[in-house]
């Protein structure tokens, strides 16, 4: 039995653990742009944020998985068209990259548009030039959302990249970290099985609450 299983009651009780580790007072001060990486990440950025003014986004990807296997994620295309791909993987499947571009470029325009007229109502994602970014999720499997998060923003030259997330693999923690600033995180677990596993409670954000807390946060 996984020891970290419901270490955490639900994303408000993560949100309100994270802020022992996140310098909320350089939060506020400094007004960091708080970016979501899923819907779970975007509630947990709403309590996160709580009584500030920091503003909130939410930054659309899509995951491209393997031909033969809908399950394996192989890499991950964002709403700037950025893409990042699991190397050892495309190896292993000798996955052609032609492939992988024309699944991004489809998964781009099918989906990841879509999201874009019916969350922000067709407004492109904000600028981060010179801002300070906190990105947030409510765990991460493979770090590929993170990481296509990351190369989205450091492309648009922003002062400094910090990562928030309750419950992340050792390895993933690894891979983020020569990326970011700093990684502000609960725990980070050598045997991760899944994202659920860590929360007594971690129901589906349905739509219409994305909905709501982007208008609310707007």
């Amino acid at each position: 039995m996984n020891k970290y299983k419901h270490i955490l009651k639900n994303r408000k009780d993560a949100a309100i653990k994270l802020c022992d580790v996140i310098p909320m007072q350089r939060f506020k001060d400094e007004s960091w742009k708080v970016i979501s990486v899923s819907s779970g990440g975007l509630e947990l950025s709403s309590y996160i944020r709580g009584k500030y003014l920091n503003k909130i986004d939410f930054l659309f990807s899509e995951a491209i998985m393997t031909p033969n296997n809908d399950e394996c994620e192989v890499a991950r295309v964002s709403e700037s068209e950025e893409i990042v791909i699991n190397e050892d993987l495309v190896s292993a499947f000798d996955i052609k990259y032609d492939y992988i571009y024309g699944e991004a470029s489809r998964k781009h325009e099918e989906k990841i548009l879509s999201y874009i007229y019916q969350y922000r109502k067709g407004r492109h994602f904000s600028s981060m030039k010179n801002e300070v970014v906190l990105v947030v999720d409510e765990g991460s499997e493979t770090g590929l959302k993170f990481m296509t998060a990351l190369k989205t923003i450091l492309a648009q030259k922003p002062k400094a990249v910090y990562i928030a997330v309750p419950v992340i693999p050792s390895d993933v923690l690894e891979l983020l970290e020569p990326f970011a600033d700093d990684v502000f995180f609960l725990h980070d677990i050598d045997d991760y099985v899944e994202t659920s596993l860590y929360y007594e409670e971690l129901p589906k954000v349905e739509e219409e609450t994305i909905e709501k807390l982007l208008e609310e946060i707007k």
